[in-house]
């Protein structure tokens, strides 16, 4: 068997560490058996799509030193390699399953649909009823060529059982009759998921799927496609997912989990690759600090553990300070210094504002040492906002998360207008609202401007430092999260969460 492995990132957000742990497992195996490691966009959810995002994920695998072989920028005998760029392929292969019976048109209004899930919502069957599925199929072609709006459904078996094997939890087997008669192909034309990895897998003749333990449920939805095409379905190796302290799904809200994060911060990449590893897997004789090379030489997919691995940050900074001191003399460390925030055209960004604020140079270390640090000083007292609680406050903090999540780019006059429509909805002068926002980005009432501050800062920073101030002023249980999603919304519309 020819080796080929594949990581599909969605361009939705920040580049995720749990994609860089995917795509090190992925990575390693094909290039241990001389295979092709694959990178594939699955852009196809254009509501939340970015440009900025497919950007990051580029820029974040290849600092990591995983570059891919096939996929966009490369090139390669299987593309196009967005999903974007592949849309005949999936109506094509739709028509397929439609004459084959294996799918059927659905007709069913969105106000349907929604009466459908209110109706259920109490109980535990929360899919779809199966309203289309016998419509005949003269009928269903009529409909369809009058220009009714219809999706495309998988017509699931309703008996029996899917019965599959995982690499690393042997046999599984799950009831048909809890398998719901999935979307496949929506009115835009588009391909959800579940069609669309089925078919790319197969043409792009991957091997191994080699991804995340959250995608067991979906795997007899792809072997029933992978079945009504015909085709011999992939080996599944689903890695455990990583944890946080409480063994909780890792999640922004407790860790930073973007990789662009890591590398502002300063973690070394090798460093990374090192600790993620050691997420479920470990060196036969147990060394903590290895590399690359090492796992290629030593890495079998069935010695994977199932444990759920706890990401600790403390302990991946242990191992990049073991790196620093141990791989790195001071003359070679200081070139990836420059690189990483100390280079000319870095250093003249941040003096471009802070210039105005310097009255000598030794002004320069104090004012922008925020800049260059992982995290900065907080006082609970310092966040304040005059007229609110300190809950309120903390859904500032929260919702202003949420609105720089969405901005398309980071600028200085992007992020007033933020600030200005965030007062305005919350009945804030600018001055009230913006003052702790110094504080929480900068560590001081007295810093730069604030707007070029967070816009030196980026994105992923700027968000992690206003959870971090969230944190101070003592964090959300779920219930008062669940409160400031709903508030949020009434507010600004369905956000990111």
């Amino acid at each position: 068997m020819t080796v080929r492995t594949r990581i599909a990132p969605s361009p939705t957000g920040d580049p995720h560490v749990g994609t860089a742990y995917q795509a090190l497992f992925d990575y390693v195996w094909a290039k241990k058996n001389g295979g092709s490691f694959v990178l594939r966009i699955e852009d196809t959810d254009r509501e939340r799509f970015s440009s900025r995002s497919e950007q990051a994920i580029y820029d974040s695998l290849e600092w990591l030193g995983l570059k891919w072989d096939e996929g966009p920028g490369v090139g390669g005998p299987f593309g196009p390699y967005r999903q974007s760029e592949r849309l005949g392929i999936y109506r094509e292969h739709t028509e397929a399953l439609l004459s084959r019976d294996a799918a059927y048109r659905c007709f069913c209004t969105r106000e349907r649909l929604l009466s459908m899930r209110e109706a259920r919502r109490a109980g535990a069957d929360s899919g779809y009823d199966r309203h289309c599925r016998d419509i005949p199929r003269d009928e269903s072609d009529r409909r369809a060529a009058a220009g009714e709006p219809h999706v495309i459904r998988m017509k699931a078996p309703l008996e029996g059982d899917c019965v599959f094997r995982d690499l690393l939890r042997g046999e599984i087997r799950k009831a048909w009759s809890t398998v719901d008669d999935q979307v496949l192909l929506k009115s835009d034309g588009f391909p959800t998921y579940h069609l669309a990895v089925v078919v790319d897998d197969h043409l792009m003749r991957i091997s191994h799927i080699i991804r995340g333990e959250e995608w067991i449920n979906s795997v007899p939805k792809h072997i029933r496609l992978f079945e009504a095409f015909g085709w011999e379905p992939p080996v599944f190796c689903h890695l455990p997912l990583l944890r946080n302290a409480d063994h909780s799904k890792l999640s922004k809200r407790d860790n930073p989990t973007s990789i662009t994060y890591y590398r502002r911060a300063g973690f070394l990449p090798e460093a990374l690759l090192n600790y993620l590893g050691m997420m479920g897997w470990s060196m036969p004789g147990g060394e903590e600090k290895f590399t690359l090379e090492d796992m290629l030489r030593e890495l079998r997919l069935e010695d994977i553990t199932l444990g759920g691995p706890v990401f600790d940050i403390a302990k991946l900074r242990w191992l990049n300070a073991r790196y620093i001191r141990e791989n790195y003399t001071p003359e070679r460390l200081m070139p990836v210094l420059e690189n990483w925030g100390l280079g000319r055209e870095r250093l003249l960004e941040v003096l471009r504002v802070a210039h105005s604020r310097l009255e000598i140079l030794a002004d320069w270390g104090p004012l922008t040492s925020f800049v260059f640090s992982d995290s900065v000083p907080l006082d609970p007292q310092a966040l304040e906002i005059r007229g609110r609680t300190s809950d309120e406050v903390q859904e500032i903090f929260q919702m202003a998360v949420w609105r720089i999540e969405g901005l398309p780019e980071m600028t200085p006059s992007a992020l007033e207008a933020m600030f200005r429509n965030l007062g305005e909805k919350l009945g804030l002068k600018l001055r009230d609202l913006t003052r702790p926002f110094y504080v929480a980005v900068s560590g001081s009432k007295v810093s730069m401007p604030l707007y070029d501050s967070m816009a030196l800062l980026g994105s992923v920073m700027c968000r992690v430092r206003l959870r971090r101030a969230i944190d101070c002023l003592g964090g959300f249980d779920a219930e008062r999260r669940s409160r400031t999603i709903q508030r949020y919304e009434d507010l600004f519309g369905r956000g990111n969460y």
